[in-house]
């Protein structure tokens, strides 16, 4: 009886699926477990083999705590708004919820294949707006909250308009917008209500305010950092700039601490919590007020007038961690963007100024950061006044600052930061030296350990805490300063001017933000005839025709019907593609509730996830964000856990492993250059019309094989990104081309070429790395190349291989269907785990799959032959159960410390040992069934059910480990001759020295090496070592 895994595997998918197998319960009195994946977005191209490694990875865990005894929450849905259907929508026409719901059609299958143990019967997609109208419930908490620093926690926004009304905000602690004048309880009585509301926008904890943002024109909307990769949108390479927008804000920075805090209570890879650090960006220093200077010459009044200056009332504010530095400051440089450059640059700068601003849009915050090399800025012409000596310091501006960190502005001291010090150097600007007995001839000094403060006033000899101490105490008797914690991690905007993503409840009366009140919701996506922004340059809802808020009848209308009375317009952003991702793995425990997000009964069952396996991609984005959201709805009283994720696993990623093919590019005619570089041969007028026809013919159309190329001496200058500029005869391709196309052989010296690799189809290569040449040709992207040159080497084509990234743009994609139809899902299951450590890269290689294949054909041997069932109730052998036990111990041990890799190999030896062992008893083969099941669960339904089992294998206990099988009986001892072993022997561990002595000396080998003569010495140690010496 022959394994067939497609039959198989296709019956117990459907067994799966009618029997609902994995359905988890809300009430059930197993322990709980929760296992979450990173739901995907579901993209037009489906998934490759490398989508899978974590989902598979996350399947066998639940799949062992199930074994465990435990009711496993194994949910699964779609993260499926999203920019890439928005693309193709405006490119067609067609639909952004057609797009979604075919490719999501096409992901459940494949997903369905692999043989996933999720609970289907909770799907979730956030497009669908009965997951969204959820999302929108959270916006307007968040938006009717106030974070209350005393409380440290989330608060109702009624309790700020109560503190308002008694006793105005002189002792409110919040987290809020800066510079909010200071009221009474009377002055709040006697705003308006419009002017209360406008206040009020300044604590929510989400907000509208004006921000710097990444806005990328091609695609009409802003983009998040980890949405730009080099200074260009991830999706389609367009170009970024930054740019001021009224937006959306959330303001995590409330949560900045907290955020922190909560790293040490989770188990979380350490380079995940790292990350998550680094972004919050925790640093304590002090805020310090630099006032603005007339200018360097106390211009007059009357310049002042004329230019329409008043510098003097402004101030810059900044915050360091150094203020023991303040005397070493000779200069201040402000973010490009920052709001006093066009107020303080005088006319002489603004020109400079205004070109140096302009190109700084034109280049992202990563692209700025990551920018160590270049030193640009420019003179602002204005100065600002040292706190303490009232020297002027020229205030410069330079991209190294960006607005939205801090406070967008620094006070440079080049004596102890390498970034202002070179700065300075590049400049010309004084540098200060202020530390005592270090030399700073040739770079700063940035420690600020084992050195004194010098040259600086009452901080002389004073170390770094006592300085930075007693400046804080001078600032603030100033009113120029006071100490503070910072953090780099900013509000995050919220808005994006797209169709495709949740809509905003939110109406507007006389620009004011409105909330639609919950009971109404979800506010639906409307249709429109253009997924573009508008002519005028308003977000793809400005195209809506029905895209109001009837505030009577409380539903959406046509906007001709906006009176501004009781029909009002409504936001024309939708929310970013992290909304709905923010707190997925909530909704999943109570799916179908229509009530409540998740009821206070399911949620105190489920609590969080025990177990989230995903990408370390997510790691600054995504996964803050959650965690920010589940601690806002912790305060609020909606859910009962700080955290989400308990543990988080990262995986890896499975790579490519790309083709390449060289083709010879920029042919040229070099016939009246070659001269007496060629045997002084010239050539005749029509063999420079051959030269040329075939210049013509065939440029860009040769290609050669890759074993002409790899050992050129010149390989190392092919170029990385198809450039290249290799112009040399190349010998060894021309001499190739000479015997393959004769028709050649006296022109072909005449032509120099550069030589450049292209991507081929992985699908076109066979496994000896040959290309399919017609097949090559036949492709649809390769239609040019029919009438084309291939020069082989030896009558084959071989193509260059490279380790990448999977990527449809490298053709180097290879798909779970076509692996699982021709080997079946339990293999590539298998296979993936097989192929390294899960958290790290590792590349894909088609070849080796097959062995695991022969793993499971050999396995099922086990259990039949080609007449049928052949497993026995006879007992077991002592080696079997052996063989078994290591097995149980070493599987428990590797999936609980997720290293599913040994597993695998673990399942081979034992499947080669019991095969060596002839075993079939079922003692040893209904157990292994149950091991293999978390990984390769078809075939071991399959061999469950044959073994007579009516119930899925699924809940089967796991086998438990018995040390004593492992107990060894006997030794095989290496018996050596002074040190040299010549044969081996098997005894029992329960001889004596003697015993064994007795025994190894009457052995006819032990004579024989003898040869009559008698040892000096038997060294004999129990259960090791048998040694005789002399």
């Amino acid at each position: 009886m022959k394994y067939n895994p497609n039959e198989i595997e296709a019956r117990w998918q459907k067994y799966w699926a009618e029997n609902g197998t994995f359905q988890a319960s809300n009430d059930s009195d197993k322990p709980k477990y929760y296992v979450l994946d990173m739901f995907p977005y579901p993209s037009g191209a489906g998934l490759h083999v490398g989508h899978p490694l974590g989902y598979i990875a996350s399947d066998i865990y639940a799949r062992f705590k199930r074994h465990q005894g435990f009711n496993v929450l194994h949910p699964q849905g779609y993260d499926s708004f999203g920019l890439p259907a928005e693309q193709y929508a405006i490119q067609t026409g067609q639909h952004p919820d057609k797009t979604t719901k075919e490719n999501i059609a096409r992901y459940r299958e494949q997903l369905d294949k692999i043989g996933f143990s999720f609970d289907w019967s909770r799907e979730v997609r956030t497009s669908n707006a009965d997951y969204y109208k959820w999302t929108q419930w959270i916006f307007i908490q968040l938006f009717n909250s106030w974070y209350d620093k005393d409380a440290n926690e989330a608060r109702d926004i009624k309790t700020l308009v109560m503190d308002f009304e008694e006793n105005g905000n002189a002792k409110v602690n919040a987290v809020s917008d800066d510079n909010i004048p200071t009221f009474s309880a009377e002055d709040w009585k006697s705003y308006s209500k419009e002017e209360q509301e406008r206040i009020l926008l300044k604590y929510r904890l989400t907000f509208l305010a004006e921000t710097e943002v990444n806005w990328c024109p091609a695609l009409g909307t802003v983009l998040a950092n980890d949405e730009i990769v080099n200074g260009v949108s991830e999706r389609g390479g367009h170009p970024v700039i930054r740019k001021k927008m009224t937006q959306w804000s959330m303001r995590i920075s409330a949560y900045a601490e907290r955020l922190l805090q909560g790293l040490d209570t989770i188990d979380w890879t350490e380079s995940l919590k790292e990350s998550q650090r680094n972004w919050i960006g925790k640093s304590v220093g002090a805020s310090v007020t630099f006032k603005i200077k007339d200018s360097e010459f106390e211009r007059s009044a009357v310049d002042y007038i004329l230019s329409g200056d008043e510098t003097n009332h402004h101030v810059i504010e900044v915050f360091t961690t150094r203020p023991d530095t303040i005397f070493g400051v000779t200069f201040m440089t402000l973010a490009p963007e920052h709001d006093l450059v066009a107020k303080i640059t005088t006319p002489e700068q603004k020109q400079a100024v205004e070109a140096y601003v302009e190109a700084t849009a034109k280049r992202s915050e990563r692209e700025r950061m990551a920018d160590v090399k270049t030193i640009s800025g420019v003179f602002t012409g204005a100065y600002a006044e040292h706190p303490f000596t009232k020297e002027a310091i020229p205030v410069w501006i330079g991209d190294y600052v960006l607005a939205g960190y801090g406070t967008g502005a620094v006070m440079a001291v080049p004596c102890g930061d390498e970034r202002d010090y070179a700065f300075a150097k590049h400049f010309n600007i004084p540098i200060v030296n202020i530390f005592d007995n270090v030399d700073i001839s040739e770079e700063a000094y940035g420690s600020k350990d084992n050195v004194l403060i010098a040259n600086s006033d009452f901080l002389n000899g004073l170390n770094y805490k006592e300085a930075t101490k007693k400046a804080i105490e001078a600032l603030e008797g100033l009113g120029q300063g006071k100490g503070k914690t910072n953090y780099r991690l900013r509000d995050a905007v919220f808005s994006r001017q797209r169709y495709w993503g949740e809509p905003f409840p939110v109406y507007y009366v006389n620009g004011l933000p409105q909330m639609i009140e919950t009971q109404h919701l979800p506010i639906r996506l409307p249709e429109v005839e253009k997924y573009l922004p508008t002519e005028d340059g308003q977000p793809p809802l400005g195209n809506a025709t029905d895209w109001a808020w009837d505030t009577v009848n409380n539903t959406v209308v046509n906007n001709d019907l906006i009176d501004n009375v009781t029909i009002f317009p409504l936001e024309l952003n939708t929310m970013p593609g992290w909304a709905g991702s923010s707190w997925y793995w909530l909704r999943y425990m109570d799916a179908h509730n229509n009530d409540e997000f998740v009821s206070e009964e399911v949620q105190n069952y489920w609590q969080n996830v025990d177990l989230y396996i995903g990408g370390s991609e997510h790691a600054t984005g995504h996964l803050l964000y959650s965690r920010f959201w589940n601690k806002f709805l912790k305060d609020r009283g909606f859910v009962n856990q700080e955290e989400p994720f308990k543990k988080l696993i990262n995986q890896g990623m499975i790579l490519g492993m790309s083709a390449y093919v060289y083709k010879l590019c920029n042919l040229e005619d070099y016939s009246e250059g070659v001269g007496s570089k060629l045997d002084e041969k010239y050539y005749t007028e029509e063999q420079k019309q051959r030269i040329n026809s075939f210049i013509k013919k065939f440029n860009g159309k040769i290609f050669v094989s890759y074993s002409l190329v790899k050992d050129h001496p010149f390989k190392d200058m092919i170029p990385e990104e198809n450039k290249g500029n290799l112009a040399t005869s190349y010998v060894d391709i021309k001499d190739a081309i000479k015997n393959q196309f004769p028709e050649y052989i006296d022109i072909i010296d005449a032509i120099v070429f550069d030589v450049i690799k292209s991507n081929a189809d992985v699908n076109l290569v066979n496994s000896s790395d040959e290309l399919d040449i017609e097949r090559f040709k036949a492709h649809p992207l390769n239609k040019d190349y029919g009438d084309g040159l291939f020069v082989s080497d030896n009558n084959k084509f071989t193509v260059g291989r490279e380790v990448e990234k999977m990527s449809k743009s490298k053709y180097n994609v290879v798909t779970p269907d076509d692996i699982c139809e021709e080997y079946g899902a339990d293999t590539l299951r298998l296979y993936e785990m097989f192929l390294g450590p899960l958290e790290q890269a590792k590349p894909w290689n088609t070849a080796g799959i097959t062995g695991v294949f022969g793993f499971l054909k050999k396995l099922w041997k086990l259990y039949f032959d080609d007449s049928g069932l052949i497993v026995t109730s006879n007992p077991a052998s002592p080696e079997a159960l052996k063989a078994l036990h290591k097995t149980i111990k070493k599987v428990n041990e590797d999936i609980e410390g997720f290293s599913f890799n040994t597993s695998v190999s673990q399942f081979m030896i034992a499947v080669n040992e019991l095969t060596a062992l002839k075993c079939h008893e079922r003692s040893v083969l209904e157990p292994l069934a149950i091991l293999v099941s978390p990984y390769a669960p078809h075939i071991a339904e399959e061999l469950w059910k044959r073994l007579g089992h009516e119930q899925s294998i699924s809940t089967a206990p796991f086998p438990k480990f018995n040390p004593e099988y492992l107990v060894e009986s006997s030794k095989e001892y290496p018996v050596s001759f002074n040190g040299k072993m010549r044969f081996t022997m098997t005894l029992p561990l329960d001889l004596t020295k003697e015993q064994i002595e007795e025994i190894v000396m009457k052995d006819e080998r032990t004579i024989k090496q003898l040869d009559g003569k008698m040892p000096n010495k038997v060294i004999i140690v129990p259960g090791k070592i048998i040694n005789l010496v002399g």
